[in-house]
């Protein structure tokens, strides 16, 4: 299935909200996948290890459905039970090499480099598939989070060939201008899996990764 998608993230980047119900997280996600999600991340924070071993192994089968990208959040070793494609580690979640040495060469790798173009560089040469930075906007994942801004963007793009993930509070409103400046992915919760109408937010994400053709 790996051999299916460009290994890597772009797009519209789809993370799972924290939900204790199944059957209702596999029905918002099977409508994101449906309308524009081009990756996926199993994150949950309040659930115990065996739902999170249900849940991760449910949605890497969805994922394989839509042939996008599924990847963890923060957990290695839950990544290699459900044979995910990727992991996302955090400040606290494990040294990048050893999840490498652990999950092998092909899997997709990203890394939370929040505000700090330097822990960017040294994610990248430490081997990361890709960097994230954010908060950008107030979160309600994540209220404490530190801020980021589009310069930052900017400034990893003219450093690094890595794709670069934007995080925190997106909105199909404000991620244009982190598009524009660098964003090869929008990394969203909440605007996507609480809305009305999944499909249509979607589809709005996927529309600002539309490249106009030259003139």
């Amino acid at each position: 299935m790996r051999d299916s998608f460009q290994q890597t993230v772009s797009g519209l980047y789809a993370i799972t909200p924290d939900s204790a119900d199944t059957t209702d997280l596999l029905r918002r996600t099977r409508l994101a996948l449906g309308s524009g999600v081009r990756a996926l991340q199993y994150r949950n924070k309040s659930a115990d290890a065996a739902l999170r071993l249900v849940q991760a192994s449910a949605l890497r089968e969805l994922a394989r459905e839509f042939a996008v990208p599924f990847l963890v959040n923060d957990d290695a070793h839950l990544a290699a039970q459900v044979d995910a494609d990727g992991v996302h580690l955090g400040a606290a979640d494990g040294d990048l090499i050893a999840a490498r040495g652990a999950l092998g060469k092909r899997v997709i790798i990203g890394v939370s480099c929040y505000n700090r173009i330097a822990l960017a560089r040294e994610a990248v040469n430490a081997g990361a598939d890709y960097v994230a930075f954010g908060t950008f906007f107030p979160s309600g994942v994540k209220p404490a989070a530190v801020r980021a801004d589009a310069g930052l963007l900017r400034q990893a793009r003219a450093e690094m060939a890595v794709p670069l993930v934007a995080i925190g509070g997106i909105t199909a409103q404000n991620g244009a201008a982190l598009v524009r400046a660098g964003a090869d992915a929008l990394a969203v919760i909440s605007a996507l899996f609480d809305a009305a109408d999944i499909p249509s937010v979607a589809q709005d994400f996927s529309r600002l990764f539309i490249r106009e053709p030259a003139s």
